[in-house]
């Protein structure tokens, strides 16, 4: 397609406005896409940046009839191809936004950054929010100022398990729009993940499970702090800066790190715990019980391989009125568990091996879901997978 057809015809009368604006230094850019599995498009030799031919091929365009004309009638012969491909209706530049929109929906991330760069007016549509409102970077190594200009783009979902995270690099003091959000055993440092969180303000699921978190703790009602690289001081920071608002809450696998006086300290400041899992955390005794009478709301609890808890103190817990599933593998014998749910007939003993508590993926790893939502934007292999 000729060079002029793909030139920008800027249009007042667009109704589609993007709430991203793009700040990104060109001379970044190769570096940019390379990080996220992404080839630049490269230029020919006259300069002209190359089309997404796959994109041109896919519209209804009549079949042209090579004119051979002589060098003296090629302006005539040129005008006249110009004006049939313009009555043809076909020119990208004549496309409303709408349409074009609905085009790039059907883009993966590869192809929706690469037409980014064809020209202004495809570089606004592409960022459009209504595009990028789920994405999944799951197993990147993401260069620093990756998260900074994704996230502001509209992503309400994001998937980034197992992802090597650089500084983000945020352009705006704007809030994020993440509600679902999946740092699963990322490597990242604790001030730019603190830097990613506080601008989270309207999270509903957060799954820091497997990551090493700074001190400060994302305000939100369910929230996944299980096997973190954390030490006895890292605990007691977390317990100390976890919201009022938690509902449901996993702190397991901290062995010797999480005492009693943690205990004390979570209830305190959670009264509404209404899920609670302290799985492997082996220095609790029948001494916490106490402050889990406090919890008017809870209705399970986790003490699975809690050690120097023994099956016959499981029983006092039958006294809390509201609690209806108790998890405690490696604690109880077959036989002792029998008898307990003999003693404890209203409570569901044992029933499930795994918590469900802000985990973002529940069954095969191939399943690419977040709490049930399918992310559209994923980054493809480059063997095509």
């Amino acid at each position: 397609m000729h060079r002029k057809h793909l030139q920008e015809i800027p249009s007042s009368s667009s109704n589609v406005s993007t709430g991203f604006t793009w700040d990104w230094d060109a001379s970044r850019t190769s570096e940019f896409l390379s990080s996220v599995g992404v080839s630049v498009l490269k230029k020919d030799k006259l300069g002209n940046e190359n089309t997404p031919q796959d994109l041109l091929v896919s519209l209804p365009c009549p079949p042209q009839k090579r004119l051979k004309v002589k060098e003296k009638d090629f302006v005539i012969a040129r005008r006249s191809r110009l004006l049939q491909e313009a009555d043809s209706g076909v020119f990208w530049d004549t496309l409303p936004d709408e349409l074009l929109l609905a085009i790039f929906a059907y883009l993966p991330l590869n192809d929706l950054l690469k037409v980014s760069l064809v020209c202004k007016r495809w570089h606004c549509l592409s960022f459009d929010e209504s595009l990028w409102q789920s994405l999944d970077l799951t197993g990147r190594s993401l260069l620093p100022g990756v998260i900074g200009q994704l996230l502001p783009a509209g992503v309400t979902v994001f998937r980034c398990p197992r992802s090597h995270i650089g500084n983000p690099l945020f352009k705006t003091s704007k809030p994020l729009r993440v509600q679902h959000m999946d740092l699963s055993n990322c490597t990242v440092s604790a001030a730019d993940l603190q830097s990613i969180l506080c601008r989270c303000e309207k999270l509903q699921n957060l799954s820091l499970e497997g990551l090493v978190l700074s001190d400060d703790i994302i305000k939100l009602e369910e929230l996944n702090l299980s096997w973190c690289d954390f030490t006895a001081t890292h605990v007691k920071a977390a317990v100390n800066h976890v919201a009022s608002k938690v509902t449901q809450l996993n702190l397991s696998g901290y062995r010797q790190n999480l005492q009693i006086p943690d205990i004390k300290t979570l209830v305190e400041r959670c009264p509404f715990l209404v899920h609670l899992d302290l799985s492997d955390s082996v220095m609790l005794k029948p001494e916490c019980f106490q402050y889990f009478h406090r919890l008017f709301f809870l209705q399970h609890l986790c003490l699975s391989r809690c050690y120097q808890i023994s099956p016959a103190a499981l029983v006092e817990l039958g006294e809390i009125p509201t609690l209806k599933t108790l998890q405690v593998f490696g604690i109880v014998t077959h036989r002792s568990l029998q008898l307990l749910r003999e003693t404890l007939p209203n409570m569901k003993i044992n029933c499930s091996h795994f918590t469900s508590i802000a985990r973002p993926t529940v069954g095969s790893k191939k399943n690419r879901e977040i709490w049930g939502i399918k992310c559209r934007l994923t980054l493809r292999n480059r063997n095509g997978f």
